[in-house]
């Protein structure tokens, strides 16, 4: 019987902005649980609300009504400075366009989360070396992001996620700016953080070839999840 907790357990969650006048909706009423060591794709068609339930989960953007527990902490409830502390332990982010910044070796790049923590310089050195071995980066190590191929920016990204040893993976349109071939690269990287790490894995997608890479699909429709509708 299985009677762990779910890594994230989300409760009744809706999200609506204002533009102008206009209140849009954004997300009715999500209930989800997703256990740990899952690879999940949350897919839907643009503006179903993917990515705003990405960003909750990833504690970037606070819910209007609802709750959203990780790892046994209610993150819904945390101030700003300990959600930011939480957020840096806890979470890994990818992005679509890799959000590497310019100026900054791929080492850097990927220490940057460290800088944040309480490991000394020689520590921090040592978890880099690690998460670029992991991604087959560490000849590149000293190269900047515009020296790297888009398939290089995304492995140097990847790493950067992993390297605080965070529980979750957030991936939003991880392969949407690249060719099949480095797509599949980062996917297989992503499922071998899955697979032989633990890490649970929420990827946000549109691509149903790149979706078929989790272990389950949750499909989101205006905001609704579909299993709901």
């Amino acid at each position: 019987m299985h009677t762990e907790k779910p890594i994230v357990a989300i409760n009744n969650v809706s999200k609506s902005y204002q533009r102008g006048s206009q209140i849009i909706r954004v997300l009715e009423d999500i209930s989800l649980n997703i256990e740990s060591g899952e690879f999940l794709a949350l897919m839907g068609p643009s503006g179903s609300g993917k990515s705003t339930l990405l960003n909750l989960i990833a504690g970037l953007d606070h819910v209007d009504h609802g709750s959203i527990e990780i790892g046994g902490v209610e993150i819904t409830i945390l101030s700003e400075s300990d959600l930011s502390r939480w957020r840096i332990v806890n979470v890994g982010f990818i992005f679509q366009f890799y959000n590497l910044i310019p100026v900054l070796t791929a080492f850097e790049n990927v220490e940057l989360p460290l800088l944040l923590t309480g490991l000394t310089k020689r520590e921090r050195r040592d978890h880099v070396a690690t998460a670029l071995r992991m991604v087959n980066m560490e000849e590149r190590s000293r190269h900047y992001p515009n020296q790297l191929s888009g398939g290089q920016q995304q492995r140097v990204a990847i790493a950067r996620a992993v390297v605080t040893d965070p529980a979750i993976i957030v991936a939003d349109e991880p392969t949407g700016d690249l060719d099949r071939t480095a797509a599949e690269n980062a996917l297989e990287l992503m499922s071998r953080l899955n697979r032989d790490l633990g890490k649970t894995v929420i990827m946000v997608t549109h691509d149903p070839w790149a979706g078929k890479w989790a272990h389950s699909i949750e499909h989101l429709d205006k905001g609704v999840l579909s299993h709901d509708i």
